[in-house]
């Protein structure tokens, strides 16, 4: 069944596009640290392996803003930087490199900061979501309005709206979230009314599954279900996977996403690649594809980092000193050459969706985990900081600046 969808402006979230038409997509957001790189990486990993499109991270201090821009080369898909209280910390997520930002208009309310961090977007060419939430309204809007009632929360993104108008910026979407689903359908409609940019639709703190999901889904199903909606996040109390999971399936039952059997995640080839990634990826979708196995593949660029970040995919590949490192659930199995590898991977697809996960980790190469980390190894010692990781954490930090004055 096709919805008429509400027309709309267009932006791009990294490489994602968002209203205009587009699909409607999938968004998430991590529990970790973003300090805690490695951690965070491997979640949203996980998380787009799951169905997410976007991928949203807290930058909450300059340790993270520093997370931020060691990730971005490596991150499978755009990372936007949420940002409460503190503009440096924005400006400092751009430095960083992050693919879009979420401003709060409840916590970030000096209209100098709110300007000078559109120009510095602007400049930067990202977009901003401005991210109203009824449970952190400016105390004006409550006191006129006399509650977080659908016109408060309208009202405040629009005064945002026209902040960024004044400075020239119009990369922007919209989210109006309430934790009362009622409340959260009569918002969006009525911000629908109102204006012609992308709307990301969520039901805010809405708890635990079943709870969580059955407010989530009446919410947002009922917008969408009207043409109303650009992009979605379910924001459940429960692993984040789940998140991502439920809005992949909506999207599914609603006919706005196709249903695929495999899931194949890749790495955007950064500086650490020691294969065509896209041609490799390319080359192992197709051939899984024509099995129709319900599996999650990873293709990775590299051995550095890619068992581990991807290591909650079922089974994948990392290139290395011309070989191929196959793992299952981030556990090394086997390292083939690399002419071989993509071959090597289609055979132990086949035998993991026919043996199970730990028939095919009992059945591994046992020398190949150590083989796998001397070169590992011996290519970090090759490359060094193949993605300036140390300069783009100073050259953040340095954006970021004292925090002490940063807030409102």
């Amino acid at each position: 069944m096709a919805f008429e969808r509400r027309v709309t402006r267009q932006l791009t979230v990294g490489s994602v596009p968002v209203g205009g038409g587009a699909p409607v997509t999938v968004q998430s957001m991590t529990t970790t640290k973003t300090a805690d790189v490695d951690g965070t990486l491997a979640q949203i990993y996980a998380l787009a392996g799951a169905g997410a499109d976007i991928v949203r991270v807290t930058c909450n201090n300059v340790e993270a803003a520093q997370g931020i821009a060691e990730m971005m080369p490596r991150s499978p898909v755009p990372l936007v930087a949420d940002i409460h209280y503190q503009y440096k910390l924005a400006l400092a997520a751009i430095e960083a490199g992050v693919s879009a930002l979420r401003l709060n208009p409840g916590n970030i309310r000096n209209e100098t900061h709110i300007k000078t961090v559109a120009m510095a977007a602007k400049e930067a060419g990202i977009p901003i979501r401005i991210g109203v939430n009824a449970g952190s309204l400016d105390k004006d809007l409550l006191e006129k309005y006399g509650g977080p009632v659908p016109e408060a929360l309208v009202a405040s993104a629009m005064k945002e709206v026209r902040y960024f108008d004044d400075v020239g910026f119009h990369d922007v979407k919209i989210s109006v979230k309430h934790s009362n689903v009622r409340s959260m359908v009569d918002s969006y409609r009525l911000l629908a009314d109102t204006t012609d940019y992308p709307l990301q639709l969520g039901v805010t703190e809405a708890g635990p599954p079943p709870g969580g999901l059955i407010k989530s889904v009446a919410g947002i199903a009922t917008l969408l279900n009207e043409g109303i909606g650009d992009t979605i996040r379910f924001s459940l109390t429960a692993d984040p996977v789940e998140e991502a999971k439920a809005g992949k399936a909506l999207l599914e039952y609603l006919g706005l996403r196709e249903r695929t059997g495999l899931d194949l995640i890749a790495c955007p080839s950064c500086g650490r690649a020691e294969v065509d990634v896209i041609a490799v990826a390319s080359e192992a979708n197709d051939r899984l594809e024509e099995l129709n196995l319900p599996i999650q593949v990873a293709v990775m660029g590299c051995v550095v980092n890619g068992p581990g970040e991807a290591r909650e995919a079922d089974i994948g590949l990392a290139a290395g000193r011309k070989r191929g490192h196959l793992f299952i659930k981030g556990e090394v199995v086997r390292v083939v050459p690399e002419e071989e590898m993509v071959e090597a991977l289609i055979t132990e697809a086949k035998l993991l969706a026919k043996e199970g996960t730990q028939a095919r980790l009992a059945a591994r190469d046992v020398t190949a985990a150590d083989l796998a980390e001397e070169e590992r190894i011996e290519l970090i010692g090759i490359q060094g900081d193949a993605n300036r990781a140390h300069e783009r954490r100073a050259a953040v930090a340095e954006v970021a600046g004292s925090q002490d004055a940063s807030s409102d």
